[in-house]
């Protein structure tokens, strides 16, 4: 199939705990976006979501967006960036203003907008998002576009996503050092939200948990808007340390037994099952003899999916506190959305369904002409929803207004629109 042309060009890095990954998608004249090329490599110098070693970080950013690169056959010379740690907050701000039934224009709409600037309080934070989620008319709620309505009142909900600056600095710097300028930081629920979340999802209200390798994510969703979130200092890495430390094997054979054969569901047939701690192609004797293995270093299934599944326990458990803490409960409380890499363990739907009494579904991103079968799983949410959020062009309120409008008046034009102004204020 033939690619329709490309009319501009997009690339997204997403820094995780575990790979560090890069895609570049060019949005073609017929409105679809198409992924050109993606490449990943493992994560070094990142911990929690954090930059703990920005040489490491840098190196692998680099890396992975050469990668990308080749593939596309193109380079890029800026990116957006996901975020999942530094300490993510999210609120939501309303500010209305009078429009005394006439029709509502585009100042109109600015207005409140930069009206909507004074009632941020970020106290000492810094402000990833400031985005208008929807309006409302009299009332009225989820009015999507309210130019040329009329209307007494016009309102307007608005999304904040709040960060700490210096590990959000460090994120940004760690992709400058590889020569690459920043577009935006993305808070990581808001990309895997438009990955994975339908609007009618994000209209009835639904859960996002975002199981990441280090770090889990839970946010809220309702009336069309992120809510709130929570984040969790808990991600499958930890599974798998727990399984390396349960039978005395090294992070990388743990990792391989999670992967290849691990499970959060039960099965009789798991205790007849020895599975072999070593890959076909490690070398004799390679790695320690696990723990309850035997003579040929091979450990009953039944064994790997009961610290599994202790684990998840605890994972789901940390999960349901989230979700009671921002309200999570009753008719509005219902569908739960699991993405992540971690989300890719086979049973992991059914197993959170049953723990926390709720309909559970695999979160995958949508569907797009290019994207590598590997990039088509639940790992790669937030990177391809950093692409979405890109190609969306999202409005944000602290561009709005004389601080940050790109067209300017003179002269006579200038004049015009301030009598104009004028004449709409005081008549």
């Amino acid at each position: 199939m033939a690619i329709p042309r490309i009319t501009k060009v997009f690339a997204a890095v997403n820094i995780g705990s575990f790979r560090t990954s890069a895609m570049i998608a060019g949005l073609a004249e017929t409105g679809d976006l198409v992924v050109l090329g993606s490449g990943h490599r493992a994560s070094e110098g990142v911990k929690r979501g954090y930059v703990i070693d920005m040489s490491a970080a840098t190196h692998c950013v680099r890396d992975a967006i050469e990668r990308a690169e080749k593939m596309a056959n193109a380079s890029v010379q800026s990116v957006w960036i996901g975020c999942s740690g530094a300490g993510l907050a999210s609120t939501t701000a309303r500010v209305e203003v009078d429009i005394g039934g006439r029709r509502i224009e585009q100042d109109d709409i600015e207005h409140l907008l930069m009206a909507g600037r004074e009632v941020i309080q970020p106290e000492g934070r810094l402000v990833l998002h400031a985005q208008p989620a929807h309006y409302t008319l009299d009332g009225a709620h989820g009015v999507p576009a309210p130019k040329g309505l009329h209307a007494e009142r016009l309102a307007v909900d608005i999304h904040v996503m709040l960060a700490d600056g210096a590990p959000v600095r460090n994120l940004k710097e760690a992709v400058e050092q590889a020569h690459l300028r920043v577009e935006a930081v993305v808070g990581s629920p808001v990309a895997a939200g438009l990955a994975c979340l339908t609007p009618e999802e994000r209209d009835l209200g639904v859960a996002l948990v975002e199981f990441g390798a280090e770090v889990t994510t839970v946010s809220v969703y309702a009336a069309g808007m992120l809510l709130g979130m929570q984040v969790i200092p808990f991600g499958s890495g930890d599974i798998t340390d727990a399984v390396a430390s349960a039978f005395g094997i090294r992070r990388y054979q743990a990792e391989r037994l999670k992967c290849m054969s691990g499970s959060a569901i039960a099965s009789p047939a798991d205790h007849r099952e020895m599975i072999p701690v070593n890959a076909p192609g490690d070398p004799e004797g390679a790695g320690p003899i696990a723990r309850h293995a035997d003579d040929k270093n091979r450990i009953p299934r039944a064994e790997l999916i009961s610290v599994i599944t202790q684990q998840l326990g605890y994972f789901t458990e940390e999960v349901s506190k989230a979700l009671k803490a921002m309200g999570f409960t009753g008719q509005r409380g219902q569908q739960v959305v699991l993405t992540g890499g971690g989300a890719q363990l086979p049973g992991l739907a059914d197993f959170a369904q049953g723990a926390l009494g709720r309909p559970v579904r695999i979160g995958l991103p949508p569907t797009m002409l290019g994207l590598p079968p590997g990039n088509a799983t639940p790992s790669s949410s937030t990177l391809v929803g950093l692409l979405l959020y890109a190609a969306a062009e999202p409005v944000d309120i602290r561009t709005i207004g004389p601080k940050g409008r790109t067209e300017t008046r003179t002269g006579f034009a200038a004049l015009l629109a301030r009598i104009w102004r004028a004449l709409r204020e005081y008549f």
